[in-house]
């Protein structure tokens, strides 16, 4: 799988992104990178920054994104391309340190496409997603002359997926230069003492009478049936998704977590 090396900053890309030519300028997203192709009979590989996934060992990072893929893509879109050598590059979002709207924010947003000759311009990039039926990451200028763009006087906007200040933007040229802009109130983002969650507590907080209901609706919307068990499915990801910091990275005991999601997705659908 081809890979993808990280975004330069600014102060270290390459002068002549700002020589000449046109800009987007894109949302920079706090997340992991997560690679995929897709094989001639419809087949998914993933892939990190630095190595192939394999199917029955997905980080837990990755789990919610790689699922959400394979739910969402639209295969006859895929199977109708030649997608020979070509390879597919996105966020995959889960809690790190922007405190992301986790109900609005897709799972992954794609950043790149290489065609398995060369990296497509911002433009093919956003279609391919699109065609795919992916969200492609969002952009907030698009076609600017690169010689009008002034970093020293520039401010990082607010973003697209809760209400604060972007984690930064990327700026890409067509011909597939590329730099970044961190906002300043990430570069150095304050230690916090680590602390140890209480399972019940995040599991509580999160699993509210609402979330199980817009849940049941939304299995019974796609044709499956709101039980338990498709209940735990649908929520367990989601929760590890938006609470990893508290749960993954915290080392909770994750068989606690699913005892507590199971026992009040239990108790909804009794009371």
């Amino acid at each position: 799988m081809h890979p993808y090396l990280s975004i330069p900053s600014l102060d270290s890309a390459a002068d002549e992104l700002l020589e000449d030519g046109h800009l987007w300028i894109q949302e920079l997203i706090d997340g992991d990178l997560l690679r995929f192709r897709i094989d001639s009979s419809g087949g998914l590989q993933f892939g990190d920054q630095s190595r192939v996934l394999s199917p029955d060992d997905i980080p837990l990072e990755y789990r919610y994104a790689t699922q959400f893929v394979e739910r969402s893509l639209d295969y006859e879109a895929a199977l109708s391309a030649d997608l020979d050598g070509v390879v597919f590059y996105s966020v995959a979002t889960y809690q790190r340190t922007v405190p992301y709207d986790w109900d609005r924010m897709p799972p992954v947003l794609g950043i790149d496409v290489w065609d398995g000759e060369r990296f497509l311009p911002p433009d093919a990039v956003e279609q391919a997603f699109e065609r795919l039926d992916l969200d492609p990451v969002n952009a907030f200028a698009k076609e600017i002359r690169a010689t009008d763009f002034d970093p020293e006087s520039y401010t990082v906007p607010g973003s697209n997926w809760y209400d604060g200040q972007a984690y930064g933007v990327v700026l890409r040229s067509k011909t597939g230069k590329r730099a970044a802009i961190q906002a300043e109130q990430f570069r150095e983002p304050e230690e916090t003492p680590p602390t140890t969650a209480d399972p019940a507590e995040v599991v509580d907080e999160f699993a509210t009478p609402g979330r199980l209901e817009r849940a049941a609706t939304t299995l019974s919307e796609q044709g499956d049936a709101p039980e338990s068990d498709a209940l735990f499915d649908y929520l367990f990801d989601r929760l590890l998704r938006q609470e990893h910091q508290s749960l993954v990275e915290e080392g909770v005991h994750l068989g606690s977590v699913r005892a507590r999601l199971s026992e009040r997705i239990n108790d909804s659908i009794t009371d």
